[in-house]
């Protein structure tokens, strides 16, 4: 079974950083990456994502996360036509704008990283982005801190945001998200620590690895099909 690491972020202002990045990747055995481009770049086009793919021999998919100040501006962000399968994420603590972001079928992942702002969300998001086939997505990134006695309480928050997500049956995805490239880990490390230090079984913690991830992809390269009508709805031409 195939698991994924959700979450990499890449500074395209450094090509050598992200080439080690990847060596350390594949030296862990990860074989499917979602990378998040960041730093000074205009957009996710075929050109850096050629240049990107050309590092590493890993399966990578692309994802942009958004961090809209108000509810006009995450409209005005999601308005932008994006014409290369991207996945969209958004991330913020404010609480009308996960809401929105919950209903809007743009809107694939909404992203929870810091204990800050895993602390905002709600059952009512859980449950819209369930209705919408969009996914909750929880970073162990937190857990990685120095101060033994934060890491501690971030472990609780983790633990506590986690079941909350499962407790509803929302789509989960869990990702590293590790800024350090020696804090990279194999997903099935990850999984195994969501096992045992978070109380997830190693069913749902595999789920949130690679199914639900596979679920997410589908729903992104769909939305660029043209047969599809919408999310799970195919047109079928004569023939086929």
């Amino acid at each position: 079974m195939s698991y994924f690491e959700s979450r990499l972020r890449l500074n395209v202002e450094n090509f050598e950083k992200i080439k080690n990045k990847f060596a350390i990747c594949e030296k862990l055995g990860i074989k499917n990456v979602i990378v998040e481009p960041v730093g000074n770049f205009k957009n996710l086009g075929v050109e850096l994502r050629e240049k990107i793919k050309s590092l590493t021999k890993m399966q990578i998919y692309y994802r942009i996360s958004l961090r809209p100040r108000n509810v006009d501006d995450l409209k005005n962000k999601l308005s932008t036509n994006k014409k290369l399968p991207t996945i969209l994420s958004i991330e913020t603590p404010n609480k009308e704008i996960q809401i929105q972001a919950a209903k809007d079928s743009r809107v694939d992942v909404i992203s929870f990283t810091d204990p800050k702002t895993m602390k905002t969300l709600t059952p009512g998001v859980i449950s819209l982005s369930k209705q919408n086939n969009s996914f909750i997505e929880i970073s162990l990134s937190s857990m990685m801190v120095v101060n033994k006695a934060q890491q501690s309480k971030n472990f609780r928050e983790l633990y506590r945001i986690i079941h909350l997500v499962k407790s509803l049956k929302g789509n989960l995805i869990i990702s590293g998200n590790f800024e350090d490239s020696f804090h990279l880990r194999h997903p099935r490390s990850l999984i195994s620590i969501c096992h045992t230090l978070l109380g997830l079984s190693i069913l749902e913690a595999k789920k949130a690895f690679n199914e639900n991830v596979k679920k997410l992809i589908e729903r992104v390269y769909d939305r660029y099909d043209t047969n599809f009508i919408e999310y799970g709805i195919k047109f079928i031409k004569g023939g086929e």
